[in-house]
Formats: structure tokens, sequence, C-alpha cells
């Protein structure tokens, strides 16, 4: 951290970046040494609305608006000053999804997230046009999906982009987006780093039996990778962020990100042979290539680094909301009875009590599929819990029995990659709320993959900080630098050791995965019936 924070946010030397997550909206302030020296949050939900996975346009701008003055009421009280000019800005949000406006800017339908597992027809007949894999949450998929419901909006469409397009569009009146976050949208040239052109005149081909009026890259944004500035904050979108009027327009952007580059970024994860797992609501797994995979697998996301490089992304829908629910409901127990505690000391003694859980977790069997879940072939979930007999049912074992389901799902896609396409990690890096408690999520991800797994003090602050870090690339890199290197020098020293895997807990986390795919039956029964 800077010797003195309070002077480098007064000169307009801190940098801001901020991330519109699932349940958490964030926004942090780093110095000139790239430490978090504030933060800000709001909480939000995503709302099913008939049928649909979706956030309002009003609560991202609501969210976006008190996250931002969080921030700045944590710099007042911290340091005494008001947060008025910054150096730099990033803005990062949930990849994927479906943001539709027409040529005069409005939205033509409601915001379709990456959770809505509704376009599987969609995802396979593009995956078999261009024999390359689209999968569900891609916002091709979903526009293609439009396009064969012969929804109503498809000639109308002016822009297709994603949440952290939209809301870098309103700071900036720029309709562009990031490298990574394009390559959750449509398949990018690895040369170009542009939307591939031979399956964009495949894909415009097949449209023309749909009268869209429109190509496709007149509708999707710009491809800007990282280092490159991204437009200027303007006034209308300093006040449409700040309405007191006290934040100054004229910082540079860096291209918007999606979750999964900023992760890469936090965690210091963009060359060969490295990983990533961010793991809250959802999870996922990013590994960086050494080269192309030899088969098309429907569960593995080919997707880019902020700067290009291939990698392999394993996206489960469904992690820790189960788990979480559970802890709520016991809390509500230990209050009846009188109990007063904080959040975070709650689930930092529940994570510590399911480490004394047995290996295998005693028999006991938990699917936490709130949503549907696209790598096990489930379109809609329904969290369950099942138990034998004779198991040995434990608050313990069921803590960990959450604890791994939330993750089995993610390792079914990373499987595909270590045992069928022979992909060689060396380590994982994790960050997210399922690595807030030291040691619990290391060691159960660790088991789980098999693979020595590392966290950062800083993995908290997760993708808020991963575009903040690039935002600071794009204002500082010298010419040549590349984002591998200047990543290096911010992370010297700071990356924690690798916590390898226990074989006790492989072997009971193995057992546990062979329970759970055997229960999937009993998920899809549920499904079915309920």
């Amino acid at each position: 951290m800077s010797k003195n924070p309070m002077e480098i946010i007064k000169s307009g030397q801190a940098m801001v970046g901020i991330e519109l997550g699932s349940t958490r909206i964030k926004a942090v302030l780093i110095d000139d040494e790239k430490a978090p020296v504030a933060a800000g949050g709001y909480g939000w939900e995503n709302s099913l609305v008939d049928g649909i996975w979706t956030y309002s346009m009003d609560e991202v701008e609501t969210g976006l608006r008190e996250a931002y003055r969080d921030l700045k009421r944590d710099v007042k009280d911290k340091y005494g000053v008001e947060l008025k000019a910054v150096k730099a800005m990033g803005i990062s949000a949930m990849m994927h999804g479906y943001l539709v406006f027409d040529k005069e800017d409005r939205l033509l339908v409601p915001f379709r997230t990456w959770r809505n597992n509704i376009t599987g027809q969609a995802s396979e007949e593009l995956t078999e046009l261009f024999h390359y894999p689209i999968p569900q949450r891609w916002s091709m998929a979903h526009l293609y999906q439009a396009m064969l419901n012969k929804e109503e909006h498809i000639p109308e469409i002016g822009i297709l982009t994603t949440l952290s397009g939209y809301v870098h569009w309103k700071l900036t009146g720029r309709k562009v987006v990031g490298a990574g976050e394009a390559s959750g949208m449509f398949s990018l040239d690895s040369k170009t780093l542009q939307f591939r052109g031979d399956l964009v005149e495949k894909f415009d081909r097949k449209a023309q039996e749909f009268n869209t009026g429109w190509k496709l890259l007149d509708i999707l944004p710009e491809v800007l990778t990282a280092g490159e500035e991204a437009g200027t904050l303007t006034e209308a979108g300093a006040l449409w962020l700040d309405p007191t009027g006290d934040l100054e327009p004229g910082a540079p952007l860096c291209p918007p990100e999606g979750d999964a580059g900023t992760g890469m970024v936090a965690t210091n994860s963009i060359t060969k042979r490295t990983g990533n797992v961010s793991a809250g609501t959802s999870t996922f797994a990013m590994i960086v290539l050494e080269e192309d995979l030899k088969d098309v697998h429907h569960e593995i996301d080919l997707v880019t680094t902020p700067d290009g490089s291939p990698v392999a992304m394993a996206h489960s829908n469904n992690c820790t909301s189960d788990f979480n629910a559970w802890v709520s409901v016991l809390a509500d127990g230990a209050r009846l009875m009188g109990a007063g505690f904080d959040t975070d000391t709650l689930y930092e003694k529940m994570m510590n009590k399911a480490l004394e859980g047995a290996p295998d977790c005693g028999g006991l069997l938990s699917i936490g599929y709130l949503s549907g879940e696209h790598i096990t072939g489930f379109t809609e979930g329904r969290p369950l819990f099942v138990r034998n007999p004779d198991s040995r049912f434990s608050l313990e074992n069921f803590l960990r029995a959450n604890l791994y389901s939330s993750i089995c799902a993610l390792k079914t896609g990373v499987d595909i990659l270590t045992e069928r396409e022979g992909v060689q990690v060396d380590e994982i890096r994790g960050h997210g709320g399922f690595f807030k408690t030291p040691v619990v999520g290391q060691r159960i991800m660790a088991a789980a993959l098999n693979t020595p797994v590392s966290q950062l003090e800083t993995a908290g602050e997760g993708g808020a900080w991963g575009i903040a870090l690039l935002a600071a690339f794009m204002a500082e890199k010298k010419t040549g630098e590349s984002l591998s290197e200047y990543l290096d020098k911010v992370f010297a020293g700071s990356m924690g050791t690798a916590l390898k895997p226990d074989p006790e807990d492989v072997k009971g986390f193995n057992a546990y995965f062979e329970r759970y795919h055997k229960g999937l039956a009993v998920e899809r029964a549920a499904v079915e019936s309920l």
C-alpha cells in the first residue's frame, strides 16, 4: 500500500474498478502500488420473471450508484477526503447473456443472464454449424434462439452487448467490449483478436433464412484488447454514476471485461499452464492452453484472456447458493435459542466445522441445483439433500457434503480437460467467496481437482480489483510491455504457497463424486415430478 493514500486520492491518481457480480456489485479504489485502499458494495439478486433470470436496468443503475456512493463513504471515513477525480476506471460484470437495444438505444427485451438454460437448440445447431462450441450462456446462442423462436424484436436490433459493455457504454458513449468478454459472445480469431470472419459469414448465410435485416458485425460491439484506451468518462456518464456531481469527467476507461477475464487478472493466471477457479454463486475454472483442444466438447467454453491467449473454461451455474441457504437456516435456529453472532464469524465456524467431517461425507449427498446445470444436462434445478438410513448424519458431514456438492459440476468439466484432452496445469489459483475462510476452500478444491491450489490475500477483492488492475495497465504500461510482464511486477512476492492435495481428501472426494453422479437420477426425477 502507498505510504500516503490520502495524497494519492486527493491528487486524482487513484484508480477505480467496478464489477457487477451475481449477488454483489463491488467498487474498489487502488493506489499507485495497486493495493486496494477503499471499497464499496451493494447487494442484489437476480429475479425469475416469466421464466427468465434477469436484472432490470433500473436495478443496474441503482446498484452501481449505491456501490459507488458506498466507496465514496469509505474514502471519506478512512482518509477524510472526497473522491472526485481518478486516474483511470474499468467496468467488469457477469459474462455472456443477452442485452439488445434498437437503433434509438431502447431496450428491446429484459436482460437475459448467463443463468438461463433456454438456448439448447441454438447451442446445438450453432456448434454443429461452426464445428466450434457455442455454449448456452453465450450471447450468440441467445440471439440465435430468439431467431428460432421468431421473436418480434429480432429485426429491430441495433446493438447486442453484455452487461459490462452496457455500463461502459453509459459511462463513455462507446459500444465496445474487451477481448475476453467478446470471446464469450462469439468466437475470436486468435491472430487478429476480432470476431472470426469465417464463422461470421456462416452465421450471416444462416440468418438470411430469418430476414433479420442486419448482418452480424452490424450489431456486435467493437473488440479491444487489454492496454487499449476504450474511451473517457463523459459528463453524462459521471452524473449517471455519481448524481451528486462530485465525480469529475475525463478519466480514461480500459476495455470492459467479463468476470472470467478479471478473475484471471486478479490471480495472475494468464500464462500457459496456469489456471484459476472463481467460486461463489456460480463457479468456473479457467485454464490457459498450450495448444488447441482435439475435440469439441459442449461442456467446455473456448475463450481468451483479456490480452487474447486461448483459454478453456469449465463453467457451472451452481456453486454456493444452496450451502448459503442451509447456513442461513442453521443461523435462524441458533438465533431462536438466543445466540448472537455476525455473518463472517458464522461462516468461518461453519466452514471450519466442515473439515471435521469424514472425507467421503459419511454417505450423505447434496445436489445444490438452484438453477439448471448444462455440464450435467439439466435445464432446471431442484436443490435436494439425500441420505441412507446408515449414513453418518452429523453437522460436520452435512456441511462438508454441501461444500463438495458446490464444485462437483465444475469437476465434471475440468475432468474432460485433464483426463480426455490431457491438458496440463501446474497450479490452480482460487478466488471468490468459497475461498474466503482460510485453508478450507483451498483444501476442498485441491481434493476435487487433485491439483495444488494457492490463494492471494487480495483474492477476496475478486474481479473489481482485477478490472482496476486492467485500468492501471492501460494507464501505466510501458511501450512493448505485455500484460503478463506488468502483472508479474504487481504480484511479485505476494502469491501464497500452494496447498497440495491431501491423499485422504482426494480419495474421499472421489467417493463422493461417484455418489453424486449416481444421484443425478434422483435430481432428474425431482425436476420432472416437482
